[in-house]
């Protein structure tokens, strides 16, 4: 049965203070349709199936497979049925075949990376770490007995490549801009930190499916809302739950300090000057280590009123938006991806040139 946003009176709430907001905080040109498609396909089909809905699967819940893959249901149909038919006693090429198809190799691939790589004796721990199924996931894959997405092993590649580098360190207080459906907050609450202070902000409706997928996973008891925090003049990072999801605008009222940054992908989607701002307050937080991960040449052009930016941004335009901090590593191969086209999701690792205090 299709349900009226009413039904969801916080996103209701997010979506209506937000008209009132910069436009700095309100969605960008290449989240602007989806965000309101999403909206009426969250009503129809209900926030408890999210991570299945056409399109959130093409912007904040990314996949190995279709649709993640490039390839439609058609062309899989078609060379899987002509496989099949000119070579019908060809058992192990066609398991190799839906291997491929399914995601389930470039999962694989990803995963061996992961566990090459990470140091299991030092936290954040990765290698406890087993994926919810909340949300109604269309794809997910076991591997030692524990799940994983796509999501779920972007962020641990990303925190593995972070671990080589932090000496010691375990960063307790994290903040996020544009943390999809929270799997970074998912992760981080497994990995053995003390004082975890998670705090994911986004625009509605991304930030309010955040919430929801995050209350289901730490209790929500233990997870700040918008609701909660809406009114507030000032919000102290010491004073907040292991998990909390703000609105975009709210950055602006964050008080204290963090001991890392993440954006993963979602910056490429924004404009430059939209970015510059997030990133004068992740200073202002006095972030110690910033990672991201975005497309090295920056995301499509917005053609025919199509799916784009209007101003790509570049890996060195988030290095010149940081005159603080200095870069530890960059890195497209094995931790990031290379496009079949030849374009590089890179991971940025940043760190704060000020001493600690």
């Amino acid at each position: 049965m299709s349900k009226d946003v009413r039904e969801y009176p916080e996103l209701s709430l997010a979506r209506e203070d937000m008209l009132s907001q910069s436009d700095l905080y309100r969605p960008s040109v290449f989240w602007d349709e989806a965000s309101s498609r999403i909206v009426s396909e969250l009503c129809s089909y209900g926030i408890e199936r999210f991570r299945s809905l056409p399109t959130t699967l093409g912007f904040f819940v990314p996949t190995y497979g279709l649709p993640g893959s490039g390839f439609t249901e058609q062309q899989v149909e078609y060379v899987q049925d002509s496989f099949r038919q000119k070579f019908p006693g060809a058992v192990k090429p066609q398991l190799a075949l839906d291997q491929f198809f399914s995601g389930y190799s470039w999962a694989l691939g990803d995963y061996r990376v992961l566990t090459a790589s990470d140091d299991k004796t030092q936290r954040p721990y990765l290698h406890t770490f087993s994926e919810s199924s909340a949300g109604e996931p269309s794809e997910q894959f076991q591997f030692d007995g524990r799940q994983f997405s796509r999501s779920a092993l972007n962020y641990l590649l990303g925190l593995a490549l972070l671990k080589k580098h932090l000496g010691g360190e375990v960063p307790s207080t994290v903040l996020e801009i544009g943390g999809g459906f929270g799997t970074l907050g998912e992760i981080l609450g497994s990995a053995g930190i003390k004082d975890l202070h998670y705090i994911d902000i986004d625009i509605p409706p991304t930030s309010f499916v955040a919430q929801h997928y995050l209350s289901e996973v730490f209790g929500k008891e233990n997870v700040a809302t918008y609701a909660q925090t809406a009114k507030q003049e000032s919000i102290e990072i010491s004073s907040l739950p292991p998990a909390s999801v703000l609105c975009s605008w709210q950055i602006e009222k964050l008080r204290g300090k963090i001991d890392l940054f993440v954006n993963f992908i979602s910056f490429q989607e924004m404009e430059p000057h939209i970015v510059k701002n997030y990133l004068g307050h992740v200073s202002r937080l006095g972030a110690r280590w910033i990672l991201l991960r975005n497309m090295r040449e920056g995301k499509q052009l917005r053609k025919d009123h199509g799916v784009g930016v209007e101003i790509p941004i570049l890996s060195e335009d988030y290095i010149a938006m940081l005159p603080g901090y200095e870069v530890v590593e960059r890195n497209v191969v094995p931790f990031g991806y290379q496009t079949v086209d030849g374009f590089h999701s890179e991971l940025l690792l940043l760190k704060s040139t000020n001493p600690v205090v």
